[in-house]
């Protein structure tokens, strides 16, 4: 049997995820013994300076004795999340002035500063 063939009898059920530059894929595997598992693939790309890119992935493997525990913490700390920030996504990457309000808020900062520190010269003096 070859590889392609024993990849695909031992997926049995696939979901894909994409967000952004990420992509998470849900898999449901077979074991040798006839059982299922999950895998929980996190690919996400890197683009060099060239234009050439590549993939970065990490995997968990979550087994059926783990399921409940696993679903529990995941659901707690995402209601913990969303209490605590809400729903609404606060990140430079997903707000495009994100950036120009804090660099606003640090450039008038050095005005004050740079202000109040400042000599008035004039070209006549030189």
């Amino acid at each position: 049997m070859s590889d392609k063939e024993l990849l695909e009898k031992d997926e049995i059920f696939s979901k894909v995820l994409r967000a952004g530059r990420r992509t998470y894929f849900f898999d449901v595997r077979g074991t040798k013994a006839g059982d299922y598992y999950l895998t929980i693939t996190e690919s996400k790309k890197f683009t060099h300076d060239d234009g050439s890119f590549h993939y970065k992935k990490h995997k968990i493997y979550l087994y059926k004795e783990d399921f409940n525990a696993f679903k529990d913490i995941l659901e707690e700390m995402t209601e913990y999340i969303i209490n605590q920030k809400g729903e609404e996504v606060i990140s430079e990457r997903h707000q495009k002035d994100f950036k120009k309000e804090y660099d606003n808020s640090n450039n008038q900062k050095e005005e004050t500063t740079s202000s109040e520190s400042f000599t008035d010269i004039s070209f006549d003096d030189i």
